[in-house]
């Protein structure tokens, strides 16, 4: 269900956001806000299988997603929906700052994790920002998820046997973008360094993940810093 639009700034579709949260009184207030900013919310939801259901159908751009909901988990939700579109980005809203739930929100393909206490302001820059595919996290969280990283890099990855298919080659400028993003740079970011457009960084970032037959940029990161391109 649409619940409104604003304006796309000139020559630009409206990012599509959809907003899932099992609090009716929330969950308008920040879809009234997301669209007042500009931005086409396409759907809303209330509980997990509502979420699923709705976000195949919407197909949105963004999702903005609480962890506790009703039939299904927040990080179940999450997993079923980027593993159906890896190009979905998911910013995870929600009361909770424990460890724990930033990291599992996103090990299940979240591109970010935004506390309910963050401002109006903050949230709708924190949308954009998820749309353009930046990670973006509530200070103080993004280096734990960096460590989470490390930690994940560090352990032996388990064997599959002596006829491992060898790794798939990287053109040279799809390496450079791996290592930049393993560095923690965002898509605007890399693509102000390497003077290309912010489209063109994310060709390159989706052509990386097939060939390394990745499903998102979390697995992209740890892959990256296994081979130590995040020192390089």
């Amino acid at each position: 269900m649409t619940v409104g639009a604003a304006e796309p700034r000139a020559g630009e579709d409206p990012v599509k956001v959809m907003v899932v949260d099992d609090h009716p009184m929330w969950r308008d207030a920040v879809a009234r806000d997301l669209a007042a900013a500009g931005f086409d919310v396409v759907a809303t939801a209330g509980d997990g299988e509502q979420a699923v259901r709705r976000a195949l159908a919407a197909a949105p751009d963004v999702l903005v997603l609480d962890l506790n909901l009703p039939a299904k988990p927040g990080v179940q939700v999450c997993k079923e929906l980027v593993g159906a579109d890896p190009s979905l980005r998911v910013l995870v809203l929600s009361a909770s700052g424990e460890h724990v739930d930033v990291l599992e929100a996103v090990k299940s393909g979240a591109t970010g994790y935004l506390l309910k206490s963050a401002s109006a302001e903050e949230l709708t820059d924190a949308v954009r920002r998820t749309a353009a595919g930046d990670p973006v996290f509530t200070p103080g969280l993004a280096g734990l998820v960096l460590g989470e990283y490390r930690r994940l890099a560090s352990e032996p990855v388990p064997a599959t046997g002596a006829d491992q298919p060898r790794a798939p080659q990287l053109t040279d400028r799809e390496t450079e973008v791996l290592r930049l993003v393993a560095k923690g740079l965002s898509y605007k970011q890399i693509a102000e360094r390497l003077v290309i457009s912010h489209r063109t960084v994310q060709n390159h970032v989706q052509n990386t993940l097939g060939k390394l037959q990745l499903h998102n940029r979390v697995e992209l990161v740890r892959y990256a810093i296994e081979r130590g391109l995040d020192e390089a």
